[in-house]
């Protein structure tokens, strides 16, 4: 047995498969001699069978040099290797009946080789060259990975994709894996069988799952929705069974799946929601031939801002950040993937304010979209200074620019943590929110406000984090068992910015629907889960306790506040309080000059002047809240 497994684990040389070929022909050819003759073949036959083994033969030979059918791995015979065998047999089939022709029509009005000859040859040589190879591969994968050692496969999907998955399976024998059954939504599939496998209905899973010990759970199915997704991994984490996911075709090399593509399921796509539809007519009617500036164009957000502008042909895109690298990153992007694309790409911060005035004086944006700020809540609570200077008095900078050059829309990208701040980047956004909107009462400029809370897979966001620490060997921390986040993709909420900014006519603050909030120890559980892992033996979960100014919830609106609905089910407008320009401008403009003193207890305190409802939590600051 050691021995036939050696054979089969190394590659038969070409040269031998060639060889073989021919044999094939030659007996093919003695098969269909028999045949025709009822195994009693004339002697009148016979010699001229010398002429038709060397036509044939050398035909048959020539052909398969050229054509490299040899050149397949016989042990891993796809329907590409039948298919180039099919293709050239049938053509040195047809060459021979051409042969035929010439020779009775041209020659000596007789046929070298009887077409009940060709006909026979031809439907041999093709079954015995495939079915060979088709054996052979069968007889290595039973040698090489025999069924009981064969880990256990479910795949979602009945239908094409899952068909495609399964071959994928079949032919990459050496992953020992065995395909058990399909699971279909379709009811009218359910009791059938697909490549003699049963298909089973969505509500058997769990049974399914009960009685066999199965390794992975495939979901072939290209638009599966997220709901699905959600289900399906549900049930699977309860029986240890991982979920793999098919990537889309458009991934798929040269067209074609291989296994090493089929990747595990990941916490991001648990967390999508369905599709938002998009108001296209209104959003291009916006960008189209427009100047558009995205600052903070690096960014998570920023650069999912650019993605999408690009799509409605911008008459250029003016990408500006003072991050050096990530933006010289977002340009090897726009070049590879747009040929045609105008940009220019700036490095300059939103704090210099000549720097900033050569940019609109220069480039004359006519759409701004803002999503420039510091965002990370314990880092600005120790760094009020820079808060303020980043948040306020950038934001400040970059709307003033855009009312003298009289930018048609000015949209700005706000944050969940502006709603009843308890930290200081909270409230540096609140600030920024209230000068746009009372900038925009004074104005022919549009300002607009889009808040919404974190995006998954942001920069330093919580599910990177957690990723890292599960591929560390843990602990993965959390601040609290019972904090909650809402989550939203960056796809998804760049959409909506983009969406709010085309239909807002100046002074509005919207909320996007972040569904429904998530508990952060279910989602590490998951993530562990999901990695394979299990919790308290393989990781652990530590929990280091809440952060300077964070909050065990988010939300979206204050207790003063309640919204409006828009055209758009996903988008709220916000009911919010409105401020005099003057006043607010003279209280902004002491709180900046509270930068040259670097106190960092005055600059709260004017904040929470501005902004009454911030009140610190679990922060040195709480000392300047009135009790």
């Amino acid at each position: 047995m050691k021995l036939i497994k050696v054979l089969f684990q190394n590659n038969i040389p070409r040269w031998i498969i060639f060889f073989i070929d021919i044999v094939i022909c030659f007996l093919s050819l003695i098969i269909a001699y028999l045949v025709r003759f009822n195994f009693d073949i004339p002697e009148l036959v016979i010699e001229d069978f010398s002429l038709v083994f060397g036509l044939v033969i050398g035909i048959r030979t020539i052909s398969f040099y050229f054509s490299k059918t040899y050149k397949g791995i016989v042990k891993y015979t796809s329907s590409k290797d039948s298919q180039r065998i099919f293709i050239t047999v049938t053509s040195g089939s047809l060459l021979f009946v051409l042969i035929n022709l010439i020779t009775y029509y041209g020659i000596n009005k007789t046929f070298p080789i009887p077409f009940s000859i060709i006909i026979i040859d031809y439907m041999s040589t093709l079954f015995i060259m495939i079915i060979l190879r088709v054996l052979f591969k069968a007889l290595y994968t039973e040698i090489i990975n025999p069924y009981r050692e064969k880990s256990n496969v479910i795949i979602f999907g009945a239908g094409e994709s899952g068909i495609i998955t399964k071959r994928t399976l079949d032919r990459d024998a050496g992953l020992k894996y065995k395909v058990v059954a399909f699971i279909d939504d379709d009811n009218k599939k359910s009791g059938k069988t697909l490549e003699g496998i049963p298909i089973l209905a969505m509500k058997k899973l769990d049974n399914l799952l009960s009685k066999k010990d199965v390794a992975h759970l495939i979901i072939s199915i290209q638009d599966v929705s997220s709901e699905r997704k959600k289900e399906l991994v549900d049930i699977c984490l309860k029986f240890d069974t991982k979920v793999l996911n098919v990537p889309p075709v458009s991934n798929w090399i040269n067209g074609e799946l291989s296994f090493k593509q089929i990747k595990k399921i990941q916490i991001e796509e648990l967390l999508e929601r369905e599709a938002i539809i998009l108001n296209i007519d209104n959003i291009k009617n916006q960008l189209s031939n427009k100047i558009v500036l995205v600052t903070g164009a690096a960014g998570s957000i920023g650069s999912e801002i650019v993605r999408q502008v690009i799509e409605f042909n911008p008459k250029k895109i003016i990408l500006l950040d003072q991050a050096e690298s990530p933006l010289y990153e977002i340009e090897m992007e726009l070049k590879d993937s747009f040929d045609d694309l105008v940009y220019e790409v700036v490095i300059g911060d939103i704090r210099n304010s000549e720097r900033l005035e050569n940019i609109f004086k220069t480039l004359v944006p006519e759409i701004v979209f803002h999503a420039a700020a510091y965002k990370h809540v314990p880092m600005m609570e120790n760094n009020p200074s820079e808060s303020i200077l980043t948040n306020v008095f950038g934001t400040k900078n970059v709307a003033d620019l855009a009312v003298k050059y009289n930018v048609e829309k000015f949209v700005m990208v706000s944050t969940d943590k502006a709603v009843n701040p308890t930290n200081v980047m909270g409230a540096s956004k609140r600030i920024a929110e209230i000068y746009t909107q009372s900038l925009g009462e004074t104005s022919k400029t549009k300002f607009i406000t889009t808040r919404f809370g974190n995006v998954l897979g942001s920069n330093g966001s919580v599910i990177p984090r957690f990723r890292q620490q599960i591929e560390n060997g843990g602990p993965v921390t959390i601040t609290d068992p019972e904090i909650t986040r809402f989550f939203m993709t960056i796809p998804e909420a760049c959409q909506l910015v983009l969406e709010a900014g085309s239909s807002g006519n100046g002074g509005e603050v919207f909320v996007f629907d972040m569904g429904e909030s998530v508990k952060i120890l279910d989602l590490a559980k998951k993530m562990i889960k999901l990695s394979g892992l299990t919790l308290d033996k393989d990781i652990k979960i530590v929990f280091s306790g809440l952060r300077p100014g964070e909050k065990l919830y988010e939300e979206l609106l204050t207790n003063e506040e309640n919204t409006l609905p828009t055209h758009h089910e996903q988008i709220m407008i916000a009911k919010v309080k409105e401020y005099d320009f003057k006043i607010i401008e003279e209280q902004i403009n002491e709180l900046i000059k509270c930068f040259e003193k670097q106190d960092n207890d005055q600059i709260v305190s004017q904040m929470k002047a501005l902004v009454p409802e911030y009140i610190s939590n679990n922060s040195i600051y709480e000392k300047l809240d009135k009790k």
